[in-house]
């Protein structure tokens, strides 16, 4: 194995750009890196891009002159570079139908520590789909009914007749949020939610007793939470747990180590259509621990 060490989060800008699809006003915020990297470190972009220059032959001579320019080019423009170009010709920018003053710029940005109110949101499908249609139903989604139709009456299902779903806390949002004191308060967070009605009285499982969700790849147990805010059916387990491993050093966090649903997860159990990782709806069966 290679490891190839990157930069942290605080050794790094920031412009996000998931949470904008979320969003409810315009705004743009950019947060330069709180940290110099370390020497032995590298940005992501940095790796990638000299993964590409050895894959393609092109560390030291590159074949060719093309080859040669397309390298140097791309090793000279930054990520800062691009970033910039992105607001001057975008609709907000100097050159954009909607630019305020003289336009957005990383300059402009980075002199806002809190951001830019861009004002309400626009719409703007109408005009990216230049007067088509969304294709709600394209072929390759036809095709693969058959197979989904398939799977939904697996002969699996009798040895795990639910399906496993995760869920996000809003004081552990993710793992190195368990490692707060303050935001570990309370009663214990790792829980597995299952319907009182249905699936409890079922499997006789009492609100806090502890119960084995197991599935093809792995088992695990972890206290029940009867509540009816989950589908008969269906269990939760919230994901970024499991801190009681070998090696752990997170002393707040493995007090309350709670238990990884990556254990349950199944290597062969993919969105074939995708081909990516299924890491809801997966097959499990449960028991309760006496």
């Amino acid at each position: 194995n290679i490891i190839l060490p990157p930069t942290t989060g605080l050794e790094t800008a920031q412009y996000d750009l998931v949470f904008h699809l979320f969003a409810v006003q315009n705004s743009a915020k950019y947060s330069p890196a709180l940290f110099e990297p370390a020497d032995d470190t590298r940005h992501d972009w940095q790796i990638l891009h000299e993964l590409r220059a050895r894959l393609e032959g092109w560390h030291g001579q590159p074949s060719g002159r093309t080859g040669r320019d397309k390298f140097d080019f791309m090793k000279r423009l930054r990520p800062e570079q691009v970033l910039d170009l992105g607001f001057r010709f975008g609709p907000y920018g100097s050159r954009g139908p909607l630019r305020q003053g003289a336009g957005l710029t990383l300059r402009r940005l980075a002199a806002a520590p809190h951001g830019i109110d861009l004002g309400p949101l626009r719409p703007c499908l109408r005009s990216r789909l230049n007067g088509r249609q969304i294709q709600l139903a394209p072929d390759p989604f036809l095709a693969d009914l058959t197979r989904l139709e398939a799977a939904l009456v697996d002969s699996a299902a009798a040895s795990y007749p639910l399906r496993l779903i995760g869920r996000r806390h809003l004081r552990s949002n993710n793992s190195w949020m368990h490692n707060s004191e303050r935001l570990m308060r309370g009663k214990p967070a790792c829980v597995l939610l299952i319907h009182p009605e249905d699936d409890a009285d079922q499997y006789d499982i009492s609100d806090g007793q502890a119960v084995e969700v197991s599935s093809r790849a792995g088992s695990v147990t972890l206290p029940a939470e009867l509540t009816a805010e989950i589908l008969p059916g269906v269990v939760s387990i919230p994901h970024g747990w499991g801190h009681g491993r070998s090696g752990v050093q997170l002393g707040v966090a493995a007090s309350r180590p709670g238990i990884s649903a990556n254990d349950l997860t199944d290597d062969q159990f993919l969105d074939e259509l995708t081909g990516n990782a299924a890491l809801n709806g997966v097959p499990v069966a449960i028991r309760p621990v006496l």
